[in-house]
């Protein structure tokens, strides 16, 4: 059995059955890129779009923590043969929010909400990122201070970050951006080369003792945490 058109996108809370009424009326609203009326009906496996953004109701959304494995590569293009898509093997659409290095490991979010993905990526939003880094020397004493005061990289000075070093080689980082490969340019700067690298928290959610492929849905508290994060503080 279908969903009527305005049930289906009120349900994902984009709006009130009313204004979703509305926007069908003013054209807005196509299923399966073909313009809705009134009435219409939305059968399993229709696209709904609002203005160009796909509708998904809220039942039917997901959020994946997934602990990614050296070697994948975070990207939806199925052309590349280590692609994260196929690794999950899922029958849903889902897209990584962000990206972590083929060569480094760690917690990976995927999601099919692309509203949550769009709004957590802005760099403006400067939402933290903490990672285990262990470098092929040992840390000298100024090593913390100078990353955590920042380092020129890509033309441009890090923004400052929050470092604890736990070993002789060891440390953990603290970020609020994420320039491309961020921290190994950052090390690399400071003469240190990065021999491993794994990702153990975004925002609210923390990798824990999940083993390398492991994965696991987001429990509503965490979803409504990266939610909040959205929001202006």
């Amino acid at each position: 059995m279908g969903v009527r058109i305005n049930k289906y996108i009120a349900s994902s809370g984009y709006c009130s059955r009313r204004q979703a009424d509305e926007l069908v009326e003013a054209g807005k609203v196509t299923i399966d890129g073909v313009k809705a009326v009134n009435g219409s009906v939305v059968e399993d496996g229709n696209v709904v779009m609002v203005d160009g953004h796909e509708i998904i109701p809220e039942d039917n959304k997901i959020y994946i923590a997934l602990h990614k494995p050296l070697g994948i590569t975070c990207t939806t293009d199925r052309r590349d043969p280590t692609n994260i898509i196929d690794y999950l093997g899922m029958d849903e659409r889902v897209f990584p929010i962000g990206r972590l290095d083929k060569n480094s490991s760690g917690l990976i979010l995927l999601t099919n909400d692309g509203d949550i993905v769009n709004t957590l990526l802005r760099a403006e939003n400067g939402h933290e990122k903490e990672y285990n880094v262990r470098v092929d020397h040992k840390i000298a004493p100024d090593f913390k201070d100078k990353m955590e005061a920042g380092v020129y990289i890509l033309d441009r000075k890090t923004l400052p970050c929050k470092v604890t070093v736990t070993g002789t080689h060891t440390f953990n980082i603290v970020l609020k951006q994420g320039l491309n490969r961020q921290i190994r340019r950052m090390c690399d700067a400071l003469g240190y080369r990065v021999t491993k690298l794994r990702r153990v928290r975004f925002i609210n959610i923390e990798l824990g003792d999940m083993k390398p492929g492991d994965r696991r849905y987001l429990t509503k508290e965490e979803i409504r945490g990266l939610k909040s994060a959205d929001k202006p503080h």
